[in-house]
């Protein structure tokens, strides 16, 4: 039976799993029980295939799913519930605006907007179980994708877009810079939409090309990022409710 591509997301207290058209995720609850919930996944343009705009359209699919799992499972914690992501996209918002005020060069200006807009993606990762539940969403997608136990970090995790996404942020803002100034914010929205678009269509080309010099050197920082700030090694325990939402999302899959 062939594989299905599946992706994932670390909750505060479990896993979320999505395949094609379904979505499964599990949860440890406060008494130690593990509850499950599964369905459809929302479907934006489903059959749309063109290069530069699937991609986006996939990662809105991938954030359109979060509401309809919470509705679904309620006792799930999102990454984002937190006090501390608020404060850390207030801090990132205000970093990337004296970023785009400062004097720096093109390149340089628009890595710093990228790592600061980063920021509250990186402090939602450093919840206290939410690394090892990151682990154990890898450890599962990635044993059932081989049929052999997995590493905690996984070739198609998100964190890899970092570098595609810095470098064709600034090649998209360095265009944008070149447009009329009554154009210019509207040249800046549209980099910003290519520059997505971009990445993502680089970050397949990579899945696809592991092995290749050039897509082993732009997933170094991702591969980086989950060795040593968003994953950590799951307990037994956490890879039981991985597993839970794996097999839910499957379940989900094979009933569509």
């Amino acid at each position: 039976m062939e594989k299905l591509r599946l992706g994932g997301m670390a909750l505060q207290n479990g896993v979320l799993v999505h395949g094609p058209t379904a979505w499964g995720a599990a949860v440890r609850l406060p008494d130690g029980t593990i509850k499950s919930a599964s369905g459809p996944k929302p479907r934006l343009g489903p059959r749309l295939t063109v290069p530069f705009v699937r991609g986006p359209l996939r990662l809105a699919e991938a954030f359109a799913v979060l509401p309809v799992v919470k509705r679904a499972l309620p006792e799930a914690r999102m990454p984002f519930e937190r006090p501390a992501v608020a404060v850390a996209l207030v801090a990132a918002s205000a970093s990337a605006s004296l970023a785009r005020r400062s004097s720096l060069p093109t390149v340089p200006r628009e890595a710093t907007v990228l790592i600061a807009s980063l920021a509250p993606a990186l402090v939602a990762l450093r919840g206290q179980d939410l690394t090892s539940y990151h682990g154990a969403e890898h450890v599962s997608i990635g044993t059932y994708e081989t049929g052999e136990r997995a590493a905690k970090e996984h070739e198609r995790c998100g964190s890899h877009l970092v570098g595609p996404l810095t470098i064709t942020t600034a090649l998209a803002a360095a265009a944008a810079e070149r447009a009329p100034v009554r154009h210019r914010t509207t040249a800046r929205l549209a980099g910003t939409v290519a520059a997505l678009g971009a990445a993502v269509e680089i970050f397949g080309w990579m899945s696809r090309n592991p092995d290749r010099r050039l897509a082993r050197a732009l997933a170094r920082p991702g591969t980086e990022l989950q060795r040593r700030l968003s994953t950590s090694e799951p307990s037994d325990a956490q890879l039981d409710v991985a597993e839970a939402a794996l097999r839910a999302c499957l379940e989900a899959e094979e009933a569509r």
